[in-house]
């Protein structure tokens, strides 16, 4: 029987996939930064997570930024254990893309990290990014810290505002203590590294999030 799915409705905990034990295997070497994408990480790094609809062009945007030491692509904030990319797009799963970012706290700050995210995608458009249409292409913050937290709260208010200033609807973005983090295939991780002229339907809303 062929199960109807709504794919711009977070699946059920209940109906979702009920994937597998074994992690996605991918080579623990980022292919612009030469630093693994898998820990353990040296001492004093951080780390963030994100979802900014398809995860390409995200990672790009991310591993550019002085002070990332390395970053992934991967699927979190569902239900299925080590799902793949076809299962994900299912809508059956319940995951997000999103960037798994290690930084150096003394080279990049969080809230530069926000703002990046704030400024390079439509945070208001739900469960969708542009023509990208599907739970796993909503707008996400998983926060590691309650300091993470904190900042990433009061950056959503200021962004808000900033946008219902210029007539924008309301932010959409889900912000939630991260989620298990599970590695997407190889052939996903820094896509855009690999394939320069790849799809990448990244684009904000020409509008900066207002200084602290």
């Amino acid at each position: 029987m062929t199960r109807l799915i709504n794919k711009l409705t977070k699946v059920p905990k209940g109906q979702a996939l009920k994937g597998r034990s074994e992690p996605m295997a991918v080579n623990n070497k980022h292919e612009i930064l030469n630093h693994p994408i898998k820990e353990p990480f040296p001492q004093g790094l951080a780390q963030a997570m994100f979802g900014m609809g398809c995860f390409w062009g995200a990672e790009r945007k991310f591993w550019q930024m002085d002070g990332v030491y390395s970053t992934a692509v991967g699927y979190a904030a569902g239900y299925t254990p080590n799902p793949n990319y076809q299962e994900v797009c299912s809508g059956l799963t319940g995951h997000n893309e999103v960037v798994l970012v290690i930084f150096d706290p003394q080279i990049i700050t969080y809230q530069q990290l926000l703002k990046l995210f704030w400024e390079n995608h439509n945070p208001t458009q739900g469960m969708r990014q542009g023509n990208d249409q599907g739970t796993q292409y909503r707008s996400g913050i998983y926060v590691d810290t309650p300091e993470q937290e904190s900042q990433a709260q009061l950056s959503l208010a200021q962004y808000q505002l900033a946008l219902t200033q210029a007539g924008h609807p309301a932010i959409t973005t889900e912000i939630l203590p991260a989620p298990r983090f599970y590695y997407a295939e190889q052939g996903h991780q820094q896509y855009l590294a690999k394939h320069p002229d790849g799809y990448c339907g990244l684009g904000g809303m020409n509008i900066c999030l207002p200084e602290q």
